[in-house]
């Protein structure tokens, strides 16, 4: 028997609730390895926040941070249904202003800790009086 596991991301941005980007996302390879280690590793900490920041260089696997982070928060909401885990978190008026064109998932809501995704996109310009929503599904199939 052969079989393969793969991990597909997805994300949507919403400024002050309307959609104003789409895009699949890259797994980083030291998400990937963090993932495998789970399986022997009870101790590993999971994924818990997501980052934004302003960089602009293409995400490649062999990311581990965002190239410019401006801001990062714990989750505001997340869950598993089958195999699709849903993440989401929205980053309030006042934080992480500026023309936001990346985004990241981590295993720490302070800094640091190990990057599951990356994404990099056209820019998304957030006022200080804006409300930025990332929904982010990562796929396992």
């Amino acid at each position: 028997m052969n079989e393969s596991v793969s991990l597909v991301g997805k994300i949507q941005i919403l400024l002050n609730d309307k959609e104003v980007l789409k895009k699949d996302n890259l797994i980083v390879q030291v998400g990937k390895n963090y993932l495998a280690g789970a399986v022997i590793n009870s101790a590993t900490t999971p994924f818990v926040a997501m980052a934004i920041g302003t960089g602009t260089t293409a995400a490649t696997t062999a990311d581990t941070t965002l190239q410019t982070e401006i801001a990062r928060g714990a989750f505001t909401t997340s869950s598993v249904t089958t195999n699709v885990v849903s993440l989401s978190n929205t980053f309030a008026a006042g934080t992480g202003t500026g023309a936001i064109t990346e985004a990241g998932i981590f295993s720490n809501s302070s800094t640091g800790g190990t990057m599951l995704s990356h994404v990099v996109f056209s820019a998304v310009n957030k006022a200080a009086l804006d409300t930025l929503t990332i929904n982010w599904t990562i796929t396992v199939g």
